[in-house]
């Protein structure tokens, strides 16, 4: 290459670094759209929802939720991956996307941990660990003697084989050592209603789903399933409180975008979030719906993603899902 070409590459390369932080400066300059795995009125809808109409008003862009439900929220997220590197297209990032590349990584047309870069926690939806009165236990630590009493016996229904509940069950057993044995079903309200009837007797579910069946006496909740209290359930120890160390099944939602979206994007956009998890109408509408607020940046993200990764492959692996 001549010199003068070599010059004029050169100046093409500064200047995209240049316009790299220009461009971030002016983003958005358009509506985005928020890509979400579930359908309207699912969880992970009401989170993103709520979210964009705040986030509307802080970048002062129309922020559009787009429904793309289907294989555990792996459809939207394969879309989002191959989108443009823009910060235009994100996605709803949740657990149940890293449970599905942890048992089914070789069938995905995408690797959720490197082809996505995490912008901001938003929420966690808090599971509990309850059971059927009948069952006779009162705590965490009755409910393992008994387990370890009767290995093979007790059962335990889920909303379906990969899911978080599902998981949580089997990660309760590789943790305490025990042998409950999975029931799937195709959602929450059959696993309850089966749950209520005493045809399965343990569930991991999500706090929203079986709270009113406690404060009715109709089931019993053992503990949260979390590392913290959940706000809807303060009461109720956490699975370490309760003697079950190392265990956090709490299903989180996170916002993500393509991996090489500009840093400064990123950081934006995570800015964007924090600032919206602050407001009260946002903590209202998520309190409603028994979630709690996260927060922070793409590193502590990336952190809850590692440790989950790690999480869910013992579960996954005690489940006989992944080698």
């Amino acid at each position: 290459m001549t010199f003068p070409y070599r010059l004029a590459a050169l100046a093409i390369a500064a200047f995209c670094l240049a316009a790299a932080p220009a461009a971030a400066q002016d983003y958005p300059t358009r509506p985005l759209r928020v890509v979400v795995g579930f359908t309207p009125g699912a969880a992970a809808d009401i989170t993103a929802r709520v979210l964009a109409s705040r986030l509307s008003q802080i970048l002062n862009q129309q922020v559009v939720v787009e429904n793309k439900p289907g294989a555990g929220s792996s459809l939207a997220a394969d879309y989002v991956a191959h989108a443009a590197k823009d910060g235009y297209t994100l996605l709803i990032g949740t657990s149940a996307n890293l449970t599905n590349a942890v048992i089914s990584q070789q069938n995905l047309a995408f690797d959720f941990v490197k082809d996505f870069a995490p912008i901001a926690l938003i929420a966690t939806a808090p599971v509990i660990l309850v059971v059927n009165p009948s069952l006779e236990v009162n705590s965490v630590q009755e409910l393992i003697a008994l387990a370890k009493k009767k290995p093979g016996e007790i059962n335990y229904g889920s909303t379906g084989v990969g899911a978080a509940p599902h998981l949580a069950g089997e990660l309760f057993n590789a943790r305490a050592g025990v042998k409950l044995v999975h029931v799937p079903y195709q959602g929450s309200p059959q696993a309850v209603t089966d749950l209520l009837a005493g045809r399965v007797s343990v569930m991991f579910s999500p706090a929203s789903a079986v709270i009113p069946h406690v404060k009715a006496g109709k089931l019993k909740a053992l503990a949260s399933a979390a590392s913290k209290r959940p706000t809807i359930a303060p009461d109720l120890p956490t699975m370490p409180e309760a003697g079950v160390p190392d265990f956090d099944a709490s299903i989180w939602f996170g916002l993500m975008a393509p991996v090489g979206t500009p840093r400064p994007i990123i950081d934006k956009l995570a800015a964007a979030v924090n600032a919206a998890l602050k407001a009260d109408e946002l903590k209202t509408s998520y309190a409603a719906q028994g979630f709690d607020p996260l927060g922070g940046g793409p590193e502590d993200m990336a952190r809850t993603i590692a440790a989950d990764t790690e999480r869910w492959t013992v579960a996954a692996r005690a489940a006989g899902l992944k080698k």
